[in-house]
C-alpha cells in the first residue's frame, strides 16, 4: 500500500512536468516565429514527448495557445501592472503603468507577434487577442474611473489609455527604432499631455 502511495503522490508531478515541457516547446515555437507552421510531430518532439502524449494533455491547437496565455498571465510585468492602476497616487500609476506595459510587450515580444500576426487565420491566436484586450480594458477601466477630471470624460480617458498601451502602438514605437525606455518615456510624455 505504502508504495501505491508514493506512485499516486509523483504522477502528478511528472504530468505537470511534461505539461510544462509542451508548453515550453510551443512557446519556443512561437519565439523562433515557427509555431504556426509546426505539427503536432514537431510540437511533441521539441517537448521530447510522444504525440499520444502531446494529445493527453492537449486536445487541440487552440489549448496549446491557452495554455501560453496561462504563462504570460503570470509575467512579473503583467502582474506589476495590476498593481500599478492599484496604486493611490494617480500620477504614479500612470508612471509604472506604462513602465510596467513596454517591459511585458518587450519581454514577450516574439511570441506575441506571432500570435497578433495571425489573428485573420487562427482562432487559437484571435480568442488570445480578444481576451488579452478584454482583460486590459478591465484593468484600465479602474484607471480612467479615476482620471475623470474636467473636460476629460471616463470614456476619453479609457480611449486614451488604451491607445497608449496597446501592443499595436508598442510595435509601431519599436518600428520608429525606439527602445524600450525610449517608448516607455514617450508614452508617459504622451499620456501626461492628454490625461492632464
Amino acid at each position: 500500500m505504502p508504495a501505491r502511495a508514493y506512485t499516486t503522490r509523483r504522477r502528478p508531478e511528472r504530468t505537470e512536468r511534461t505539461r510544462e515541457r509542451i508548453i515550453g516547446a510551443v512557446h519556443e515555437l512561437l519565439g523562433e516565429g515557427t509555431f504556426h507552421e509546426s505539427t503536432v510531430e514537431q510540437v511533441a518532439e521539441r517537448a521530447g514527448v510522444s504525440r499520444a502524449t502531446l494529445y493527453q494533455h492537449f486536445n487541440s491547437r487552440l489549448e496549446l495557445v491557452d495554455a501560453i496565455c496561462d504563462t504570460l498571465a503570470v509575467n512579473p510585468a503583467l502582474l506589476a501592472i495590476r498593481e500599478a492602476v492599484a496604486l493611490p497616487d494617480t500620477h504614479e500609476a500612470l508612471q509604472q503603468l506604462f513602465a510596467n506595459t513596454v517591459r511585458f510587450w518587450s519581454s514577450e515580444d516574439g511570441v506575441l507577434s506571432q500570435l497578433y500576426g495571425v489573428v485573420a487565420v487562427d482562432p487559437a491566436a484571435q480568442a488570445f487577442v480578444d481576451r488579452q484586450y478584454d482583460d486590459r480594458r478591465g484593468e484600465l477601466e479602474r484607471l480612467a474611473r479615476r482620471l475623470k477630471r474636467k473636460g476629460l470624460s471616463e470614456r476619453s480617458a479609457l480611449a486614451t489609455l488604451m491607445l497608449l498601451t496597446s501592443y499595436d502602438t508598442f510595435r509601431e514605437l519599436r518600428r520608429a527604432g525606439l527602445g524600450d525606455h525610449e517608448i516607455t518615456r514617450k508614452l508617459q510624455e504622451t499620456a501626461r499631455a492628454l490625461l492632464s
